[in-house]
């Protein structure tokens, strides 16, 4: 059995114990391009560096492992996170990688301390395999050690984790939202590496150089020693390497073409939902989802509210007064408009269903709302001032009387 010594994986990475995942990550990328086996063949001092490197950011890259790490001053998945709490809140948390684990257990002074100084508890477990299991249950002496750490003797298995989900803001031209079309889009997301197939390692011929196909090697804490995963193989005993294409993640970015229908009356601010166009999942994960965002268009005459369709319509002062019938624009060409005699500036007429077909009701559709302004001629010469002192004189009605009556 591989044995493995405690080291300062800070120092290992480069950085400050108070640094963050990213600044973790971005360290771990930079030395692994450096030292990856692929770019040095052949080069057994940067294979073991690269070895150290993976274990080092196997375990500060995770949050659990980090915060036990940093209170005991090594890791094992055997090592129970409460434990471990506990540890430190005793006064025995660790100042750093140096030192030891003495197995304190108990609150305050009055715990107990098991001092296993010197003792190699490696032999009992390879013994312990021969013995049948008695019948509490126990197999072997490692059962009873992975029992006090809470642990469960074995190697955490990484299950499959769903992609994330992306929003696209698309500009959407009036008319393609008011009668519907198909936008076609530049997507960039991040797709499984065709490499590795989404497994962020690829495997070749033999078995883990590091622990030898067991899977395991044996970890040292101040005066204990017990197994724990490899870091290499993760426990798999196989010969795998990190993906040079993704570097450990997976994914790869990727930009790619893709077309969105849009429906006949879509509205702005509206989410089309495209199922499995998000990022993609981790160790075989789903997909996650593509929401895209309308922003529709403004247009010079007309405005949309909802469904409806709002428009300025200039007339007269003898169609006003009179009454007529218009052309007024709609959105599917020209129509007819009745104006009412007497018809006031700003006054609002109703076209029935000549607004936006609805994108949620079947058959369903809005209306026009046309308002009124009414115009009022410049006279160009002496003979319609005439006309308009005599209309003045027909009709002597004060338009402001209403005001007086009120103030």
């Amino acid at each position: 059995m591989a044995t493995t010594t405690k080291k300062d994986y800070y120092e290992i990475l480069g950085v400050k114990r108070s640094a963050s995942a990213d600044d973790i990550r971005k360290a771990f990328r930079k030395l692994a391009r450096k030292y990856h086996p692929d770019v040095n063949p052949g080069d057994k001092a940067a294979e073991d560096k690269f070895k150290t490197l993976s274990e080092a950011n196997d375990v500060l890259s995770d949050p659990k492992k980090r915060k036990i790490y940093d209170q005991v001053g090594f890791y094992s998945d055997n090592i129970d996170p409460a434990t471990a709490e506990a540890y430190a809140r005793g006064g025995g948390g660790a100042s750093g990688p140096g030192d030891g684990f003495s197995g304190a257990q108990g609150g305050g002074a009055q715990g107990a301390n098991f001092d296993f100084g010197g003792f190699d508890f490696t032999d009992m477990f390879d013994g312990a395999k021969a013995r049948k299991a008695s019948s509490s249950g126990t197999g072997s002496f490692k059962d009873i050690f992975s029992g006090i750490f809470g642990g469960r003797g074995g190697a955490p298995q990484e299950g499959p984790e769903p992609g994330s989900d992306l929003e696209y803001q698309v500009n959407v031209p009036f008319w393609t939202a008011i009668r519907g079309g198909v936008m076609r889009l530049n997507i960039t997301r991040h797709d499984s590496c065709p490499n590795c197939h989404g497994q962020g390692f690829i495997e070749s011929a033999g078995t883990c150089p590091e622990c030898g196909g067991k899977g395991q090697v044996t970890q040292t804490g101040g005066r204990m020693k017990f197994n724990v995963p490899c870091p290499r193989c993760h426990g798999t005993g196989k010969n795998i390497s990190v993906c040079p294409e993704c570097h450990g993640e997976g994914t790869v970015q990727r930009t790619e073409p893709l077309e969105v229908r849009i429906k006949a009356g879509t509205r702005d601010g509206q989410r089309i939902r495209i199922a499995g166009k998000g990022n993609a999942g981790v160790r075989g994960g789903p997909p996650g989802d593509l929401y895209v965002i309308i922003r529709t268009a403004e247009h010079p005459v007309f405005h949309r509210e909802g469904d409806d369709i709002r428009i300025t319509v200039p007339i007269s002062a003898t169609e006003a007064a009179l009454g007529a019938k218009i052309e007024v624009p709609t959105i599917d060409g020209r129509t007819l408009l009745k104006i009412p005699p007497g018809t006031q500036s700003g006054q609002k007429l109703r076209l029935r269903e000549k607004g936006v077909p609805s994108a949620t009701k079947e058959g369903a559709r809005g209306d026009e709302i046309v308002e009124v302004k009414v115009t009022v001629p410049m006279p160009k010469d002496e003979r319609s001032k005439e006309i308009l002192r005599e209309l003045a004189k027909l009709n002597p009605e004060d338009p402001r009387a209403d005001l007086w009556k009120n103030v």
